[in-house]
């Protein structure tokens, strides 16, 4: 995120705006306390196109190679058993001192 003072922003909004649509977040501060945040309304939703890319440039994720594995994805998730409690199950495991 890039600081930028109450007058700084005031001579340069225009360019700060341009660094706000190319993903840049700007914190204003007014005699160093913040005092406001300019930031995209445009592509801040998680599916967005280019938001994946604008991060990975920034260094802040990091893709895995290869592809998600389908198979963990199609299957559904396992069932607890009738009668299971999770509650008990976890007071066990704290009494067993696991």
């Amino acid at each position: 995120m890039k600081k930028a003072s109450l007058t700084e922003t005031k001579n340069r909004l225009s360019a700060l705006i341009d660094e706000v649509r190319e993903g840049e977040t700007i914190l204003v501060l007014d005699r160093g306390r913040p005092v406001a945040r300019i930031e995209s309304v445009v592509g801040r939703e998680p599916g967005s196109p280019g938001r994946l890319e604008r991060l990975e440039r920034k260094g802040l994720v990091k893709r895995a190679p290869g592809s998600a594995a389908v198979d963990v994805l199609s299957t559904p998730p396992p069932h607890a058993k009738r009668g299971a409690s999770v509650l008990e199950a976890l007071l066990a495991e704290r009494d067993s001192g696991r």
